[in-house]
């Protein structure tokens, strides 16, 4: 299996090293728009190093790993959906609807496979907890609370291409709220706070954000998420019903400290960032493509996933701009 992936960057780097030691996948071709990057980038571990996109394309890939820009994403799906090559692409598809709707329907019309990068997906945590919902466990669910927290804001020049805190971090709750508990959001009222770092404002985003959300069959859901979190990353869901409570990503390194006499101590080595969080399950989503590809299991989190989460981001930007309650229904998308 030869795998093409397009962007070298944090995260782009991280996957082409994951991707080399599967043995399923007999050459890796990269590529970035820093041209030098991807091949310094090749030379560490032994892939090959295309010049452009162009000639990634050109030389022939059984698929593609899309980690380039966001604002590339869309047009990469489209191009790739029309070679036939199935694709993995990080999230978002788009940062709007219009864009990640005509992607989803170039990936359709080709019959071509499209799978987001949701990692939380594939996290043990998220993934027993899911489990515990399914399965009874806690009885009825009546609340859950999800949490995303950033270290350390990022460089101002990302903000305005990010989409905004709902979208482009928020975003993954929205997702593992739906996976986790098997519901749909149909309802959510949306705050944001940007009395932090100016570029924030600059940049007319928020760097604290707190969502309420209601679920289809009534449960309620908080969602909180910020940028400015200096003890460290932390990334959290509490799910209670009337039999039990979870906790997902509560351990060790959480970057909590109770003030209980009693209590347990701070974290020694908290996490710093999602890469050290989530490793695990960045592999794990990897090895999910290499088997889709190879045709040995179904797509795990296909293009209208991620469309169904954004459509609750949506919402929230909707939300929190017009100060009132907004139905998810009210935001246009759908198959």
């Amino acid at each position: 299996m030869r795998i093409g992936l397009i962007g070298t960057g944090r995260i782009g780097t991280f996957h082409a090293g994951v991707l080399e030691r599967y043995r399923e996948v007999g050459s890796l071709v990269v590529t970035d728009a820093e041209p030098e990057r991807a091949a310094a980038l090749a030379d560490r571990i032994g892939a090959t190093a295309a010049p452009s996109v162009d000639d990634l394309f050109k030389w022939g890939v059984d698929a593609l790993v899309i980690t380039a820009a966001t604002s590339a994403h869309a047009e990469l799906i489209g191009r790739a959906a029309r070679a036939g090559l199935p694709v993995f692409c990080e999230k978002p598809i788009a940062l709007d609807l219009p864009g990640t709707l005509a992607a989803l329907h170039e990936v359709r019309a080709a019959g071509t496979v499209l799978q987001l990068g949701f990692q939380r997906r594939f996290d043990a945590g998220y993934t027993a907890a899911r489990e515990a919902v399914r399965a009874g466990r806690l009885g009825r669910l009546h609340t859950v609370r999800a949490l995303t927290s950033d270290p350390a804001p990022p460089p101002a020049a990302y903000l305005p291409l990010s989409g905004g805190l709902y979208r482009d971090c928020l975003v993954h709750d929205f997702d593992a709220l739906r996976w986790v508990t098997g519901r749909e959001v149909v309802e959510v009222y949306a705050a944001g706070s940007d009395a932090g770092p100016a570029m924030f404002r600059d940049a007319g985003d928020v760097d604290t954000a707190a969502v309420v959300l209601t679920l289809d069959d009534g449960t309620l859901a908080t969602a909180t998420a910020t940028r400015c979190n200096g003890a460290g990353y932390d990334v959290r869901m509490e799910l209670s019903g009337e039999l039990d409570t979870v906790v997902v990503g509560l351990d060790d390194r959480t970057p909590v400290a109770s003030t209980e006499p009693d209590g347990p101590p701070a974290a020694d080595k908290p996490w710093p960032g999602f890469l050290e969080r989530f490793a695990p399950a960045y592999e794990a989503e990897l090895k999910a493509f290499v088997d889709v590809v190879r045709g040995a299991r179904d797509n795990p989190c296909d293009g209208w996933e991620a469309l169904a989460a954004l459509r609750v981001a949506e919402a929230c930007e909707v939300s929190r701009r017009e100060r009132r309650v907004v139905r998810v229904e009210e935001i246009a998308g759908g198959r």
